[in-house]
Order: C-alpha cells, then structure tokens, then sequence
C-alpha cells in the first residue's frame, strides 16, 4: 500500500449562504488579521494577505470542511520570536516568506505521514497554560497602541510594570479612543442578532468617529502603506532556511494544536469523520502556496471558523469565499483600512486577549480542582509562555506533560494477587512472600513504564529460602505489547530466583508480539517456553491453562 496516498478532496456545491459567510468572514479577518499581525511587530498589512490564498487553499484541502486557515495571535507571536531568535529580520519580506514556505513543508510532511497522534503529546492542560500565557502576550503586546507609551521592559511582566509605573506618559486620546472600542465591542456584544459582527462593528464605528473627530492617535497608515492590489509575488529567502528549520517545527506544532480542536467543535455538516492528519496536510499546503504572496504562517483558527458558522457556513466553499472576498475587498477599497487607529486594533486586541481567558477558565478550573500534575503542566508552560520564546515554551509544555504522564503512571501501577474461588478470580493484595508447594498468581495492572517497575517491585512477593517449590503466575494480559528493558529485566530475575529454588515462573495472557520482544531479547528462553501461555479470545482462558498446569505439576512432584 502507498503511505504517501493522495487524499480525496469532496468538494460539494457553493451554497447562498457560503456566499454571505464568506463575506462576513472577511470583513472580520480585516481587523482581527491586521491586529494580530501588529501584536507581533509584523506589518498589519501582512495579516490581511494572511486571509487570502491561505485560507483558500486551506478550505479547499481540509477534511475539516468548515475550518478556517488564517494568521491567529498565537502563530504571529511564534513566528516574531522564532525570526528574532534566529537573529533575521522579522520585516524582511524574504525571511517571512521563508518561515511560511518552511512551517507549511513541516505541517504536510506531518499530514503525509500520517503523524495525527502528534498531537497527543500536546495535553490539554499543556494548550490551556499555552492560551493562557498567549492572553498575557497579547495583551502586553497592545501596552503602546492603547497607552501611547512604549515600555523599555523586554519581559512580559514588567512590560505592565512598566507602563502602570508611567501613567503619567500615557497619551489621553489613545486610552480614550480603545476603551470606546471596548464599550462599543460590548454593547453590540450582548445584542444576540449582532453578537457575532461586534468586533467588525466597534472598528467601524469607533474609527469613522476618530477620523470625523480628528483624533491625535496613530494609525495603521502611519506604520504601513495598505495598496489597492494583490498580494505582491515574493521569492522566499532560501539562505534562512537552516536558522528557521526548527522554529518551523515548533510554530506547526503551536498551530496544529490550536486547529486540533476544531474539528471537535465544529462537526462537518454532512456527519462526515475529521481526519487529523488531512487537516495537516490541507494547512501545510495554504502555508506553502501563502508563504509566495505575502502571507505569515497559518492554521486552523477557532475564532474565524466560529465566525463563519455563526454566518451560516454550510460547506468549505464558505472559506473559499473568504479568501476571495477578502482579495476583492483589499482590491477596491484597500487603502481605506489606513485611517484605522492602533487604539482601536489595541483595544480588540485587549477584548481578544480576555476571551481567551474567559474561553479557557472552565477548563483552568476544572485542571486546577481535579487533576494536580495537569495543574503543574499548566502552570509550568503558562510561566513559560510569558518568561521564553513561544517555540520554545510549547516544547516545554508538551516536555513537562511527558514527565508528568510517566510519574503519574508509575504511581498508578499495581500488582494484586488473583484467588481462584469455584471458578470465578477474586482481586485481594499480592502476599507477602511466597508459600512453598502452592500456586501463586499476581496481576500487573499498568503500562510497563520503566519508572514504575521500582515500585512494583515493592510489592513483589519476597522468594525466601522456604519458598521451595513455589509457582508464580504472573497475568500480563493488560500490559501494552511492547515491554520495558528494565521490566524485561526484572521478568529474568524473576525466572532465576524460582528456578533456583525449585519452583516455576509463569506467564499468562502473553501477546503475539509481546511474545515476540521476549523471544528477541531471549527473555523467553529463560522463563521457559512451556511456561508461556498466549492470549485466548476468553478474558481468563490463558490463566486458566496456566493455573491447571501449576497444580498439575505441584501435584506431579514430592512434596518438599
């Protein structure tokens, strides 16, 4: 079979309603494209060509066929840090049309292989403390265009720090013109039938009354020129490719997991199954065929794809169209978008910023009260979001998820003994030590985790020099089928000890291929392949042949 099979796309007929949901997707990808790429020092015009080809080509591939692929908060902040870090200009167009190229080849090389699982290593708890920490970037980040004043502070902390430590800098128009925007946003934010359009409106309205006005505050038109055209042709710098390799790898990771959850919240309208590494694929190309016009790395977002819903999406050609519309829409009346303040793109930012919080706090609560090793992955990579580089953090948090996992599983490891009793096993704890001419069967419930075999071994059941003819059964049937060195180890010592004292070491419920590791590494000589037992389709069908054979051979021998 072909591994690298092209996916079948289903493409379906362009409904009225895509149409409008199109629209409106583009019209919000205005303002919240230009505020995300301002969050992460880029040029706002960079967020709008976000919205254009890469959506486009990202709808069309999805497997997800509502998802949304353009520039979120969380990507425009990765992609600032891995530039900066990578020591590259962050407003070189080549470099950025490099990190695009990039991040696009790593997502499909992800999908191709088919590695959706990828994103388990992601835990939930790990992506709250993630979005959690992204809030408070943005939020910081947004620090000058709301206040006016720039904070010398380099650390997200101090940023606010600074700038409370400095009120008394802070610009009177610029605080005013984003806390409007704020109100505005919140007005039309409890209104139900215009719920959806309160951040497109807020812009609007609270941008035609500073520009009526004529308020003293910085506009998009004096960071960035915003032409009437299409995304301008760019070659990707190829000589940044080997400084950006491994950022790439960290920003797909960042927006593979944002996008990881949306095919759970939105289902495809015609019940068809999501698949993961599809919408890999699908975003991986929007990246590679954007990174040439101008677009910043993208992926799945929620929020845009939660907008074309609520606007009536029906099919993928809602998120064709918006790449569309939003071409058209740059085309006629692009320089428009020059008169908005970076109050206003600030101050939806500062409302972005605390719906991301407010989207995650059941489950921060949920982590915090239930799960406390969770809890300590969250916090540990909520720290890291807001102290390092972004690339680096969701490693962190993906790295101390592991650690976590293995010790929990450790301390979640069990043995207990099986008694058999007219048919039936009953669970009790595993003895002490072992009885002379008596059969004895133990089972190990966990995953085999080298780390926990030390506290298995604790409750092993001690082989004394009266343990003479002892047999030990030991049910293996729950254990993954690839064991641990270290437990592979401890099942030798185990053979030798009984052997020695005259007595047998069983094991029951053995898989095929936990049969075969123990034949590579010559386990299975050692134990004895007579005492072996392999799995049966009857839960307890191998214990029972074993557990015959024990007192067969007790009986068949003196007794000591």
């Amino acid at each position: 079979m072909n591994r690298f099979r092209r996916p079948t796309v289903r493409v379906s007929r362009p409904r009225p309603s895509d149409a409008i949901s199109g629209l409106v997707t583009a019209l919000f990808s205005i303002p919240e494209g230009m505020a995300y790429a301002s969050i992460g020092g880029f040029n706002p015009v960079s967020g709008l060509y976000s919205g254009m080809v890469s959506t486009l080509v990202g709808s069309f591939f999805a497997r997800t066929v509502l998802m949304v692929t353009t520039l979120t908060s969380a990507i425009a902040l990765s992609a600032q840090s891995v530039l900066s870090q990578a020591g590259l200009d962050p407003h070189d167009v080549g470099n950025i049309a490099m990190l695009t190229v990039a991040v696009g080849a790593v997502m499909l090389f992800l999908g191709l292989l088919r590695i959706g699982a990828i994103m388990d290593f992601a835990s939930s708890a790990v992506m709250t403390g993630f979005t959690a920490g992204i809030a408070v970037q943005i939020v910081a980040g947004v620090i000058k265009d709301v206040t006016g004043y720039t904070p010398d502070a380099h650390n997200t902390v101090m940023k606010f720090v600074d700038a409370f430590a400095h009120i008394s800098q802070w610009s009177v128009h610029a605080v005013l013109v984003a806390l409007a925007t704020v109100a505005v946003w919140a007005v039309f934010r409890f209104i139900k039938p215009l719920e959806s359009y309160a951040t497109l409106i807020a812009l609007v309205v609270v941008t035609g009354v500073a520009a009526v006005i004529g308020t003293d505050v910085e506009t998009v038109g004096d960071i960035a020129q915003v032409p009437n055209s299409l995304p301008p042709f760019t070659v990707p710098d190829l000589s940044a490719f080997p400084d950006l390799l491994l950022g790439a790898f960290a920003i797909a990771l960042v927006a593979l997991a944002q996008a990881a959850g949306i095919s759970a919240a939105v289902p495809n309208p015609d019940k068809s199954r999501p698949k993961a590494s599809v919408d890999f694929s699908a975003q991986g190309a929007a990246n590679l065929v954007g990174g040439f016009f101008g677009s910043l790395p993208t992926g799945g977002s929620l929020s845009r794809t939660g907008v074309a819903v609520s606007a009536g999406a029906q099919t993928r050609w809602a998120g064709i169209f918006a790449g569309i519309w939003l071409i058209l829409l740059v085309l006629i009346a692009g320089s428009a978008a020059q008169i908005i303040p970076m109050a206003v793109i600030g101050g939806l930012l500062f409302v972005i910023g605390f719906e991301l919080i407010a989207g995650r706090w059941a489950d921060i609560v949920l982590v915090w009260r239930t799960a406390p090793l969770s809890a300590l992955a969250m916090v540990i990579t909520f720290v890291a979001t807001t102290q390092i580089p972004l690339q680096d953090a969701i490693l962190v948090g993906a790295a101390s998820s592991l650690v976590l996992y293995c010790v929990q599983a450790a301390r979640a490891a069990r043995l207990v003994s099986l008694t058999d009793s007219d048919g039936d096993w009953y669970v009790g704890d595993a003895p002490a030590t072992l009885k002379p001419d008596s059969v004895t069967i133990v089972h190990y419930s966990g995953v085999a985790l080298f780390a926990e075999v030390p506290r298995i071994t604790e409750h092993w059941p001690r082989i004394t020099d009266d343990s003479r003819r002892a047999v030990l059964i030991l049910s293996v049937r729950t254990l993954p089928d690839v064991p641990s060195a270290t437990m592979q180890k401890m099942l030798k010592a185990q053979a030798d000890t009984l052997r020695a004292n005259g007595g047998r070491f069983m094991l029951a419920g053995v898989s095929p291929v936990f049969m075969d590791r123990i034949s590579k590494s010559g386990i299975a000589e050692i134990v004895g392949h007579e005492n072996l037992f392999p799995a049966t389709d009857q839960v307890f069908g191998a214990l029972d042949d074993a557990y015959e054979e024990a007192v067969r051979w007790l009986d068949s021998r003196p007794s000591s």
